[in-house]
């Protein structure tokens, strides 16, 4: 019945979600109160394309129905429901009883997709809030990505329209500081979670106006950070040439600048679409994607390279979870690299900063598998080139675990701020091993992650449990419940002495074989040392 269904008026009208059953170990079963594709912004079509959100005005009239996803921005996955109106968000949160209740705790989630895909509802944050020991909230949210979102140029900044995407993320969170409240939820107990460029985007926000109070009180960072994958300025020569090839698709490429944005206005949504996809295609198997946030310069969204602001101290202290997958590289590099010229080759055209005394040194670091047999990266499966499990740890280290021990590493390094970091070794493929992503199901508790075996189910309940309990009290080891004889996960400590929480190792039941390994495990952090370190020490090379 309509009248049955949860309301919340808030300043720009009237709210209607729906009520939903989760099964879960609790009798009766959970009931969630959702609030879907509940607008944060005006529609970003027309003249308002590629400029920063628009908040929507007051309103005691307006009444939206929430009872239904909104539309995802337009991006390279084409379900039909895409909009540039898609600045939306979904809200979940327990079924309150009458009277008062103390107000809750509140998860916003950030989702990846290499700034070019994804959309808010593709990670099951429901289940997360519904499984959850002690009541949350949480919240999933659509951004602007690819070209609508990360257009990024000299001639973009001379605009003032850098870094649409990242503005969008920061309004939505603004949202939820001035509008949570009348949901239930705590506007001054936020956690802010990402993976993989989600990931990013905390990273990036940790840094954002850090003079000032931030939106968000705890952080959780999976598979990502703010050095993550080569953070450039706005006018480096390759956003300069994919900006190019962009108007070049769109027959833009002699236009008068002063037409340019009018034009880029006028153009259907498919056709910005397509001319964005395109360039993401010619880009993707050298790994050097298009459209993706940039250091734009005091009073951006990014004011400086990342490891400059990490260095000095300029990043806001809250406790942060933060961590990593054993295979982070296994869905990104080529499969079929069987020469050593070609590993070279790789990231030499990935990383122009390189320099070739650069280069001998990660052929050392790394060492040839043909040449070498006893080298580490040795690649025994008969599908796979040579090469692949060195090029595929390599990229993962450089784009994903290097960055992520940055984090720990200078985040612990500040007084009395809790950090935990993470390492997923769970194999999901007989190729790919504990790649990239595979842990979000686990943290999520996800059905058919519970449903494959008795050692998943506790993997994926145990990960869970940590993470719960770190949103809603601050630290993993807090909240018991179910999995309480979990193993107490130690702070992170900077200089060499850190430890993290290893979780599946040696499991691959997953990938169709019969290893269960060990649940959860604290472990010294010295996976990778050495490589990872090669990557610290050139990263400011990615950042100038």
């Amino acid at each position: 019945m309509k009248n049955d269904r949860p309301t919340v008026a808030i300043r720009q009208g009237r709210i209607i979600g729906i009520k939903v059953k989760v099964q879960t170990d609790a009798s009766p079963a959970v009931i969630l109160e959702e609030f879907l594709g509940v607008p944060y912004a005006l529609s970003t079509a027309g003249e308002r394309r590629f400029s920063p959100p628009v908040p929507l005005p007051p309103s005691e009239e307006k009444v939206f129905d929430a009872g239904s996803w909104g539309p995802r921005c337009p991006s390279g996955e084409n379900d039909g429901t895409s909009s540039e109106d898609c600045l939306n968000l979904n809200i979940f949160r327990p079924k309150l009883q009458g009277g008062e209740h103390e107000k809750l705790p509140v998860l916003v989630y950030v989702h990846g997709g290499s700034f070019n895909f994804g959309s808010g509802n593709a990670r099951q944050i429901d289940n997360l809030v519904a499984w959850s020991e002690k009541p949350m909230i949480g919240i999933s949210f659509n951004y602007r990505v690819g070209a609508f979102g990360f257009l990024n140029s000299r001639f973009m900044a001379s605009e003032g329209l850098l870094n649409v995407g990242l503005k969008d993320q920061e309004l939505a969170l603004r949202w939820v500081k001035e509008n949570i409240g009348a949901f239930g939820g705590d506007s001054g107990a936020v956690t802010i979670m990402g993976s993989s460029a989600g990931a990013h985007s905390v990273g990036h926000h940790l840094m954002h106006n850090p003079d000032e109070p931030p939106l968000f009180h705890k952080a959780i960072i999976e598979s990502g950070a703010a050095t993550a994958r080569a953070v450039y300025p706005y006018d480096n020569a390759l956003h300069e040439q994919q900006f190019q090839d962009f108007l070049s698709h769109l027959d833009l490429q002699n236009a008068p600048a002063a037409q340019i944005i009018p034009a880029l206005r006028l153009l259907p949504t498919s056709r910005i679409k397509t001319a964005s996809e395109a360039v993401f295609t010619k880009y993707s198997l050298s790994i050097r994607w298009p459209f993706q946030p940039v250091i734009d310069g005091l009073g951006g969204m990014i004011a400086t390279a990342p490891i400059h602001a990490w260095r000095s101290g300029n990043y806001h202290r809250i406790p942060i979870l933060t961590g990593f997958n054993t295979n982070e590289g296994a869905s990104f590099v080529p499969w079929s690299l069987a020469k050593p010229a070609q590993f070279t080759a790789f990231f030499r055209t990935m990383l122009s900063g390189l320099s070739e005394e650069d280069l001998a040194e990660l052929d050392r670091v790394y060492p040839d598998p043909v040449s070498d047999p006893t080298s580490k990266y040795v690649e025994h499966r008969r599908n796979l080139g040579k090469q692949y499990k060195r090029v595929e740890q390599a990229y993962a280290h450089f784009a994903y675990i290097a960055p992520v021990r940055q984090t720990a590493h200078y985040a612990a390094g500040a007084e009395n701020v809790p950090v935990y970091l993470y390492h997923f070794a769970v194999s999901c493929s007989v190729n790919g091993g504990a790649d990239h992503g595979n842990h979000s199901s686990f943290v999520t508790y996800d059905r058919q992650v519970r449903a494959m075996s008795a050692t998943l189910d506790e993997i994926a309940g145990t990960m869970h449990a940590y993470w719960s309990s770190f949103v809603t009290t601050g630290d993993p080891n807090a909240v018991k419940g179910k999995w309480g004889a979990r193993p107490e996960w130690p702070r992170y400590v900077s200089g060499g002495q850190g430890k993290k929480m290893l979780f599946g190792e040696g499991n691959d039941e997953v990938a169709g074989l019969r290893n269960k390994g060990v649940v959860a495990q604290v472990v010294d952090d010295v996976w990778a040392k050495e490589e990872c370190e090669y990557w610290w020490q050139r990263t400011e090379k990615f950042e100038t």
